[in-house]
């Protein structure tokens, strides 16, 4: 087992059967537990915890609906209206098990409940273990807005154990290497070429890469928890990258790591025609990114629909388009202002290409 000090909560690595859960639960052992999980985690993930917790033995199970299209206000608010019937208090816990939809809708719906109540993470998919259980956010969309809607707020504990991610299919474990990738790109050239090898053994991923990964995550979050600088940098790819996978939302195909890959060559091509990344390093980055996660087919009025949202990131700042760029592999700075225009013209530049190859 391994332990990562966060802000203020404990990130532990390994089996959970040799973490310190159990006695976490043994602290909250008077009081009431739900686990909210979703369609998936509810049937491989649950019933695991369940039967190795006697601590978990009365919690009540909340399923969500899979799925970022489900990502909303609307079943948040059911949820609240089950906890009220549950009758559950402020210093009761809830306990989140499955991907990033999972944990950062529990995340929230703790957060606001009562004003508050303690949560958990346990990530079950390789997206939330490297991403979103870890640094407090939490949020719902808001109709094809990303995240619109949420707080900073930190879990009482995150339990990231590799087992969960046997249950995963193929395009669900890649959504969470293009966040890997994402970390190599901010990080570290070492990071990023490692990670861009494990590719060609996903499903056979490094337990120190693991760790390494989520490490560059965690201490940009404790040197700047609330995003009001540095942490800004967890964003690349992400401006343009929401926009994408919120237009195409319930789309066949389009995770969030697909669409957050399409984003990091996008921003990185946008790099490159600033002047600040190097022709060079920006090829790397398109094929290596390109060949796991292609761009689909757009049309001239999707390419316009998209730039519009854009005018709504809630990043933006003074009605500017804020957003992260590349000065090299493993160097990213931020708060960078892009016009639609430039946007506008990586799309095009992409769909020419499409048709070109065909």
């Amino acid at each position: 087992m391994h332990s990562i000090s966060a802000n203020d909560y404990e990130l532990e690595i390994g089996s959970i059967l040799d973490s310190s859960f159990a006695s976490l639960l043994d602290k909250y052992s008077d009081v009431k537990k739900i686990i909210v999980s979703d369609d998936n985690t509810s049937e491989h993930c649950v019933p695991f915890l369940i039967s190795n917790y006697d601590g978990l033995a009365e919690a009540e199970v909340v399923i969500l609906p899979a799925g970022e299209e489900n990502k909303s206000l609307a079943i948040v608010a059911n949820v609240w209206e089950l906890l009220t019937e549950y009758g559950l208090g402020r210093h009761d816990l809830i306990i989140n098990v499955g991907g990033g939809v999972v944990t950062d809708m529990g995340g929230f719906i703790a957060s606001c409940y009562k004003r508050g109540m303690q949560f958990i993470n346990i990530p079950t998919s390789l997206l939330s273990m490297v991403d979103a259980s870890i640094g407090g956010k939490t949020g719902v969309n808001l109709d094809h807005y990303k995240n619109q809607i949420g707080v900073f707020n930190d879990p009482e504990a995150v339990y990231i154990d590799p087992i969960f991610l046997s249950t995963l299919e193929s395009n669900e474990l890649l959504s969470g290497y293009a966040e890997m990738i994402k970390h190599g790109l901010i990080h570290s050239t070492d990071l990023f070429n490692k990670v861009i090898e494990q590719l060609d053994i996903p499903f056979e991923l490094e337990l120190e890469l693991l760790k390494e990964s989520i490490q560059v995550k965690n201490e940009v979050v404790k040197r700047d928890p609330l995003e009001g600088g540095e942490r800004k940098i967890l964003n690349f790819g992400h401006t343009i990258g929401h926009v994408i996978e919120g237009f195409m939302l319930g789309s066949e195909g389009m995770t969030h790591g697909h669409a957050v890959g399409i984003g990091m060559v996008f921003e990185a091509y946008l790099s490159t025609k600033k002047g600040k990344l190097s022709q060079e390093e920006f090829k790397i980055i398109e094929s290596a990114i390109l060949d796991v996660f292609p761009v689909p087919t757009f049309s001239n009025d999707d390419i316009q629909s998209m730039t519009a949202l854009l005018t709504n990131d809630k990043k933006n700042k003074g009605g500017k388009i804020l957003c992260c760029l590349l000065e090299k592999i493993g160097e990213c700075t931020f708060d960078h202002e892009i016009s639609e225009q430039e946007v506008t013209e990586v799309f095009l530049h992409y769909k020419n290409q499409q048709i070109n190859l065909n």
